[in-house]
């Protein structure tokens, strides 16, 4: 097949902007396509030469496709960026280079498919010493062989520019036209993209062996599964009731989301976006070997950054730590992981996408061996809108971001791929910032772990009541101490040591070590929330919560110049929360 034909059909389909004649003009040239190049021109439309999750990128910068049009052309370099500049397209610019070629090539060969994505996918995989040169010679010999209108494309295509505007659905469309007999066989292919995330593959299958062939198409190991999709709704009474009454609510944690597969030693995890991210986690790599009790599994987890010594889960943002080609080893050990599993979608040669959630639960249970690095996420069955807003507030309090609510019916199957209301996702639609640092008192404390064994790992803290004349516990803190911080505290606390909580603080928690309260430290924290746990202005907000700082973390200031009666009070924690809200809808007060 002439590579111009692809060059004319991308020609039509830039020229509308109507979606049905797109998909006509496509059902055309996949038509005229061969089989055996079927997927070579569909990875080409969609701008690319495998699916994503195999990772690999034309990555042709825009100087250097400059440089092959140059040799190609015989044409003037300023010449050429001045028309770039002023057209800013360098499709366009190629296109106007070739036309005006000084002399014509005796000996150029037709272009054909094979050929461009052979050669591109040399290009692709050409690197080390000499790449540069070796990729402008492979692209310069397409050029040099290409009329004006394939030139086009080809610079638009290796330097990332295609501007088709066709979607993977569009291409969905024409598929099940051209081979499925009509958008009626769009579910099945859909579907069978859903589960292999490789729509070249789909294709193949597809124009090799029809709708049949559609049918029997497998998830298989190293192929991601396209990531079902929740809804969103703020109401716990609303998400009830479209469950039917009930659902099973579900820590949604403020994390990676990955896709693991595990094919005996050998595991993969592909992010969100079908990503192959093995390599930036190999701690979770040896968590899905070591602790899956399965020759094959695909599972679903989130990649939680954690505070091994306090048992804490910290923010979403320091994962971004561990997105690097190299220190890695430095990045585990600085910003470790837990990975908490919420589905399994495969396991030893059974496909669960099929199956409802509760069973897919079930199976998770059964084939991973939990410790304190790798769990199933924390759920609870809730059947009235009380229960979903205290687990939602539990949620909030251990550092997650809200929770997920899932369809328990015998139809709550994995919808890859698709967003549906068999999830949903219930966060708050306000925010309380906090912006100031506040002042708190150190009621308790909790062992240290690791290398913080024979201090404390963390502090509970707490407000004053002036009315009560107590103090009320607001935060646990484990952040921000240095070596030299938790050897002074463990020094300047040890004098304040009581065998049992004082009287005069209100705590639901248990702790390691109790203290009268004496000690002031100034905290920053991420957000004042409410809690079911924390006694700080209990029932100020809401019946049955108080208040909790969410992230604390010790500024370094300690505030021996304060009393705890001093402290920031708890009526000043409801003032933040209050006057810093921002907020979408009316205010939970």
């Amino acid at each position: 097949m002439d590579y111009a034909v692809i060059a004319e059909s991308y020609e039509k389909i830039e020229a509308t902007t109507k979606r049905l004649e797109m998909t006509d003009y496509l059902v055309k040239l996949l038509k005229k396509t061969p089989k055996d190049v079927i997927a070579h021109v569909v990875y080409l439309t969609q701008g690319k030469l495998y699916p994503d999750f195999v990772g690999i990128e034309m990555g042709v910068a825009e100087k250097l496709a400059i440089k092959a049009l140059i040799r190609a052309s015989g044409g003037s370099g300023s010449v050429i960026q001045k028309e770039l500049e002023k057209s800013g397209d360098i499709g366009e610019t190629a296109e106007k280079q070739l036309a005006k070629r000084k002399q014509s090539t005796f000996f150029s060969k037709t272009l054909t498919v094979k050929r461009v994505y052979e050669t591109l996918d040399k290009l692709a995989k050409t690197s080390g010493s000499g790449a540069v040169d070796t990729k402008m010679a492979l692209l310069s010999g397409l050029l040099t062989d290409a009329s004006p209108k394939e030139a086009k494309w080809l610079i638009r295509t290796v330097t990332g520019n295609l501007r088709l505007g066709i979607a993977d659905m569009t291409v969905l469309d024409a598929l099940s036209i051209a081979y499925g007999g009509g958008k009626e066989a769009r579910e099945k292919i859909e579907r069978a993209y859903n589960i292999s995330s490789d729509l070249g593959r789909v294709a193949s299958v597809v124009a090799e062996k029809g709708l049949e062939g559609i049918e029997k198409f497998q998830v298989m190991f190293g192929e991601p599964i396209r990531p079902m999709l929740a809804e969103r709704l703020g109401v716990p009474e609303e998400i009830l009731e479209k469950f039917g009454g009930r659902c099973i609510a579900e820590y949604k944690y403020d994390g990676e989301r990955v896709q693991a597969h595990k094919s005996g030693d050998k595991v993969t995890l592909f992010s969100r976006r079908l990503e192959n991210i093995s390599d930036q986690y190999p701690d979770a790599v040896e968590l899905i070997r070591t602790q899956v009790n399965a020759k094959e599994a695909i599972l679903e987890a989130e990649c939680v950054a954690m505070d091994l010594e306090t048992g804490d889960m910290r923010p979403f943002q320091e994962l971004m730590h561990r997105r690097r080609k190299y220190g890695v080893e430095a990045a585990i050990e600085q910003y470790p992981i837990s990975l908490f599993s919420f589905d399994a979608l495969f396991v030893d040669g059974k496909d669960l996408t099929q199956d409802s959630f509760p069973q897919r639960r079930k199976t998770l249970e059964k084939i991973i061996k939990p410790n304190d690095r790798l769990k199933p996420a924390t759920q609870k069955l809730v059947k009235n809108p009380k229960e979903l807003e205290d687990f939602f507030e539990e949620a909030i309090e251990d550092g997650c971001e809200g929770v997920m609510c899932k369809s328990t019916s015998k139809d709550s199957v994995y919808q890859a791929g698709n967003r549906g209301w068999l999830w949903i996702k219930y966060k708050r639609d306000y925010k309380s910032e906090m912006t100031d640092t506040v002042d708190l008192v150190v009621v308790g404390a909790f062992h240290g772990r690791g290398k913080r064994v024979g201090t404390y790992g963390a502090l509970l803290l707490a407000t004053y009541n002036p009315e009560s004349d107590t103090f009320e516990t607001v935060t646990k803190c484990g952040t921000g101490f240095t070596d030299k911080d938790l050897a002074t505290l463990h020094e300047m606390l040890q004098k304040h040591v009581v065998p049992r909580k004082n009287s005069r603080v209100q705590s639901t928690l248990e702790t390691d070590v109790w203290f009268e309260p004496f000690v002031v430290l100034e905290i920053l924290g991420a957000e004042v929330t409410l809690s079911p746990i924390h006694m700080a202005a209990m029932d100020a907000i809401r019946k049955g919560s108080g208040m909790a700082i969410r992230f604390p973390r010790f500024t370094g200031k300690y505030r021996t110049d304060k009393s705890p009666q001093d402290a920031t009070t708890s009526k000043e924690i409801v003032e933040m929360y209050n006057g810093q809200l921002k907020k979408i809808g009316e205010s939970p007060t």
